[in-house]
């Protein structure tokens, strides 16, 4: 057991003020209160959290704002926020509400220099930049505006790029595995670690205490994302930790 732990991240996607969750990006559900949820996670042992304003690109933020605040008072883990962050005022806010790290999507695509921009001013471990793929016929390739709309990235050009601008992370999320069930694009992922030097997180597939595993070992994955599983009890983090060290992967117990 080498190297620096594997970190299991829940992730709450938040939409007017309730956490909420979908499969394949649409069909959202509510899963409860967000700052509930985040200091029950905090409790049971979550390595991080994220938080997602799934429609800050649409809607007003300040909302979302107040409630980082009120999550950040309740937890005593590193805290990433994403959502309508367009330009580094965003980023101080958000970092002023209580926020570790920012994490930006469509945002990096549109304008690639806010990557730099957040990692000179802030530090590169503050930027996490979100990328959603999608395997179509032709490969694999970026999406934005929430997986509404294809750009003409490709998942693996782009992901280098963010690592070359300084990026501290990458949070991968395949939308062809996203609430499904059926496991992580481990393939995209292992392909994804081997090619740029920063942390990848996985997300999209979480079904099975399995599927954390697979996308540490197939995958090569950093960290894992998930969020049905853990907000609605199908799996409990402390035992999908305990299941992961009898594994042989370094997780923090």
């Amino acid at each position: 057991m080498k190297g620096l732990a594997k970190r299991i991240i829940p992730c709450l996607d938040v939409k007017n003020g309730e956490t909420v969750k979908g499969t394949n990006f649409i069909n959202l559900r509510s899963a409860g209160d967000p700052v509930e949820l985040g200091k029950a996670y905090s409790k049971a042992g979550a390595d991080e959290l994220v938080f997602l304003d799934i429609t800050a690109s649409y809607e007003g933020r300040k909302t979302f704002t107040d409630m980082v605040t009120r999550v950040a008072a309740e937890i005593n883990i590193p805290f990433t926020v994403g959502g309508g962050i367009n330009e580094l005022k965003d980023v101080a806010r958000l970092l002023n509400a209580g926020a570790d790290k920012v994490s930006i999507n469509s945002s990096a695509l549109r304008n690639p220099t806010l990557i730099n921009e957040i990692s000179s001013h802030y530090g590169s471990q503050v930027c996490v930049c979100a990328i959603d793929a999608r395997l179509d016929e032709d490969g694999w390739h970026c999406y934005v505006k929430g997986g509404r709309e294809r750009t003409d990235r490709g998942l693996f050009e782009w992901a280098k790029e963010v690592a070359d601008r300084g990026a501290g992370e990458i949070l991968f999320t395949s939308m062809n595995h996203d609430g499904v069930k059926q496991g992580f694009a481990n393939e995209a992922l292992a392909k994804l670690s081997e090619e740029v030097s920063i942390p990848v997180i996985a997300s999209g597939g979480a079904g099975t205490k399995e599927h954390f595993r697979d996308a540490f070992t197939i995958g090569k994955a950093d960290a894992a994302l998930a969020a049905s599983v853990f907000h609605f009890g199908e799996i409990k983090i402390s035992d999908l930790k305990h299941y992961l060290h009898n594994e042989g992967i370094n997780v923090r117990i």
